[in-house]
């Protein structure tokens, strides 16, 4: 079957599952870093609990047959050693059956976590992991030609992680029409990095710039991934070159590299030949179970798109969602909606036995969202924190934070080790709070002008009350007085 395999794209194959490796070992170790505090039995939203509430069938993992943190653990970790293995390249050095079962344990362990991680696992990047994980099965090793139907079905899903991102601002804010959304959105975004106080900067007609080439790059180039070379190429490369543009203006998690990972496959062979040097392998054609097992799951991808085809195609259009339990096809898209002023929620606590005029408190440090505005803001993407993450979002309303936040509090005042371990520092390292409040807070970047007088790279302001001081035997609602 002369027409099943690429052999032109073996390159762009290797690159691939490489590289994808490396973001699963990413995402395993976040996983392995920060589950205790966050879906252990000790955390904020168990899996244990959510196991006994959502059948099997709704959210395939393998914690319905068993969970304790310690297993958690074994399943995170040994996911970070086979991704690691993976990339020293153990994958193309076994047969390919073998291969395609290290794959597939990948895929099935990272799904699992997934499928029981709740709101702390309810963005894109996620399913975007395990849908591109799921086609590396069938991808092949180095030991056979890569088959042409799957190298579609990457391009496939390029397309909708793109253009779904592109027609969700057409629909969403007008400011993405009038191109104007990066006047705001560098400053506003989750969770800004060491060069978002500079892009902000940058001036508005070059921001409008920036959107007008990101409508560009997501409503015209993945049109033209189904082109023949070079146009298909070109349009590779147009992603691939606004998608790292992403990386250096913010912490967006694994998403904006994944996506230049996805790219990768549909490069011009020769271009990508010129950037990796690398002799091809001595490999054969496909033998005929694996042809049949691909024709196979083409088809089944065929059957799964039709609901992201559709919705693609309404005005009622779904970000990041899944249609099946084990996310194997599914909607992408980011930002519908820029927010033109910050808030942030400040943890602060406090060891003085009442809370009065004279009470001294003291702020929890965040690692990645900000918080002291002297502070500039890190460097942490693809790595992921995740409770700095869910942050923005509880800023945004107390209605987002309503499943988590008050358990956050309650481990603050308990100093509980693992939660402590997702901050920056302790404030209270020998005894805990006796109260820990939060208050929301108005955050801007300084202009260029104050960032030279003060060193600030932040200016904040204070809004109001968001959670009033509780201790251990009083409680209080987020965004309600007590």
């Amino acid at each position: 079957m002369h027409w099943f395999s690429a052999p032109s794209y073996w390159l762009g194959r290797l690159v691939f599952q490489r590289a994808l490796a490396v973001i699963y070992l990413v995402a395993f170790v976040v996983a392995a870093n920060q589950f205790r505090a966050l879906l252990g039995d000790g955390g904020m939203l168990p899996i244990r609990r959510y196991v006994v509430a959502v059948p099997f069938r709704r959210s395939p993992s393998i914690f319905h047959l068993h969970y304790s943190d310690r297993f958690f653990a074994v399943v995170a970790w040994s996911g970070a050693v086979l991704a690691a293995a993976v990339v020293a390249g153990v994958a193309d050095a076994v047969p390919l059956w073998a291969s395609m079962v290290v794959w597939t344990v990948l895929w099935a362990l990272y799904l699992s976590i997934v499928n029981v991680g709740q709101t702390w696992y309810g963005f894109g990047w996620e399913t975007l992991l395990v849908e591109s994980g799921f086609l590396s099965i069938f991808l092949g090793n180095g030991h056979v030609l890569p088959p042409v139907l799957v190298l579609w079905l990457v391009r496939w899903l390029l397309f909708r992680v793109e253009f779904g991102a592109g027609l969700i601002k057409l629909r969403g804010d007008r400011c993405w029409r009038d191109l104007t959304c990066l006047y705001y959105h560098h400053e506003t975004q989750p969770l800004p990095g060491p060069l978002s106080w500079r892009f902000h900067h940058l001036p508005k007609p070059l921001h409008r710039v920036e959107v007008a080439a990101n409508h560009v790059a997501q409503l015209v180039a993945p049109v033209a991934l189904f082109l023949p070379q070079p146009v298909a190429g070109a349009a590779a490369i147009l992603m691939i070159v606004t998608q790292a543009w992403l990386v250096l203006s913010g912490n967006f998690s694994w998403l904006n590299v994944i996506t230049i990972v996805l790219a990768i496959p549909a490069l011009i062979p020769g271009v990508l030949h010129a950037i990796v040097p690398l002799s091809r392998p001595a490999m054969h054609g496909p033998p005929g179970w694996f042809q049949g097992v691909v024709i196979a799951v083409t088809a089944v991808i065929a059957v799964l798109s039709y609901g992201p085809a559709r919705n693609l195609l309404t005005r009622h259009q779904r970000m990041n969602a899944s249609f099946e339990p084990l996310r194997l096809v599914n909607t992408y898209g980011a930002f519908g909606s820029i927010t033109r002023v910050r808030h942030e929620v400040v943890i602060e606590g406090t060891d003085d036995s009442h809370v009065g005029p004279d009470t001294i408190w003291r702020e929890y440090e965040f690692k990645g969202k900000p918080g002291d505005p002297r502070r500039r803001p890190p460097q942490v993407a693809p790595y992921h924190l995740r409770l700095d993450w869910l942050m923005w979002f509880a800023a945004l309303s107390p209605g987002y934070a309503g499943e988590w936040f008050m358990g956050l509090v309650v481990r603050l005042l308990g100093n509980d080790r693992e939660t402590l371990k997702l901050l920056r520092g302790n404030p209270f390292p020998d005894t805990p709070p006796t109260f820990v409040r939060a208050r929301l807070f108005e955050y801007r970047f300084t202009t260029k002008a104050e960032r030279r007088a003060t060193g600030a790279w932040w200016w904040r302001s204070p809004v109001g009350e968001y959670l009033s001081p509780v201790s251990l035997r009083e409680r209080a609602r987020p965004g309600e007085p007590r």
